[in-house]
């Protein structure tokens, strides 16, 4: 699958050469097309760097590994008929950091990024998923032992289901996969990332993860 990734982090990064190693046809997308970040991805997994825009073009799904606070601001740049039909898989927290340790959570009008993303670009499939844990475990469950928990949600239950084979991919299973239904769930799983941050302090590691037990 052609697949587009906005940010140049390290969720970003790690991301991309995930799917990348997967066999996707990964694109890295930047604010500019000059950004030696992902020309050293690029040149390093023999992917693809562009605007953020040239970036959700070539995706047939994007990934939006964007700060929350600018999320928006990317998605626009990466253009409405860019991403019409299109999933859009939300991995951001809205955090403030202006003020130091720890941040703050920034609430959007809309009650979260993800569907404030989704008012924003209605003929696009925003999903939330992958949020409440470090970008090492995304893509490497296992690094965790034991039973945890990734969760999913979006309003195009088609769209969950295909982000939850994705997931599949990186390695979680079916049990680990919680699918919480409809985007306003994202108002209960964008916080969480608060409590992790707290944790990670308390623990002084960031090889944990959130697990329901039922």
């Amino acid at each position: 699958m052609k697949i587009g990734v906005l940010g140049t982090g390290d969720v970003g990064r790690r991301l991309a050469s995930r799917l990348s190693g997967l066999g996707h046809e990964v694109t890295l997308g930047s604010r500019t097309a000059d950004n030696p970040v992902a020309a050293a991805w690029a040149r390093e997994h023999q992917g693809h760097h562009e605007t953020f825009a040239g970036a959700a073009t070539h995706g047939e799904l994007v990934v939006n590994a964007t700060g929350g606070l600018v999320a928006l601001a990317a998605l626009k740049a990466a253009g409405t008929a860019n991403l019409d039909g299109k999933i859009v898989v939300d991995v951001s927290n809205p955090l403030d950091f202006s003020q130091g340790f720890p941040p703050r959570l920034v609430v959007p009008a809309a009650g979260s990024v993800a569907e404030q993303l989704q008012q924003a670009f209605p003929r696009t499939r925003i999903v939330k998923t992958l949020n409440t844990m470090h970008n090492t475990l995304m893509t490497d469950p296992a690094q965790v032992p034991g039973p945890h928990n990734v969760f999913v949600c979006g309003d195009d239950q088609a769209a969950r289901a295909q982000v939850a084979d994705l997931l599949k991919s990186f390695g979680w299973a079916d049990r680990q996969i919680l699918d919480l239904g409809g985007l306003a769930a994202a108002r209960c799983v964008e916080p969480l990332v608060l409590l992790w941050i707290s944790l990670s302090g308390t623990l002084r590691t960031s090889d944990f993860n959130f697990a329901i037990l039922r």
